[in-house]
């Protein structure tokens, strides 16, 4: 089980940049092709960038064309779902599941082998080299 992290409106907004703040707490989408992390292929470990909880082994990572990081299978136990229908149609979108920090959504368009694309809002994330 993951030791919750809570804190407050203020404290997060604080802490995090206004982009991130956006994404990360009030579930927004940063426009295509703007995150660095899009072409970031080193070896190692993306985190959340609310609370530093590592949430994808770089060996997850494709170039899904989206223009958001993209991976096919997150750290188990790292992120947690829910349906969202803002866009009419059921998505579902996660969570880091220790500072509830809204990451992306998951299609089911991805490659082998879980078929899954986790688009993650890059700001969102942090990129921990471990090569």
């Amino acid at each position: 089980m993951v030791e919750k992290i809570h804190k407050s409106d203020a404290e997060w907004r604080t802490l995090l940049t206004p982009e991130q703040y956006d994404v990360l707490r009030g579930e927004g989408t940063e426009r295509a092709f703007t995150s660095e992390l899009n072409k970031e292929y080193r070896e190692g470990v993306y985190h959340c960038a609310g609370c530093d909880y590592p949430l994808f082994p770089s060996d997850t990572k494709f170039d899904s064309g989206t223009g958001w990081p993209s991976f096919y299978a997150p750290i188990e136990g790292h992120t947690e779902t829910k349906r969202d229908f803002k866009m009419i149609l059921p998505r579902t979108e996660y969570h880091c599941a220790r500072c509830g920090g809204h990451q992306g959504h998951v299609f089911n368009d991805g490659p082998e082998p879980t078929g899954q694309r986790w688009c993650n809002n890059g700001v969102a994330l942090k990129f921990v080299a471990t090569g």
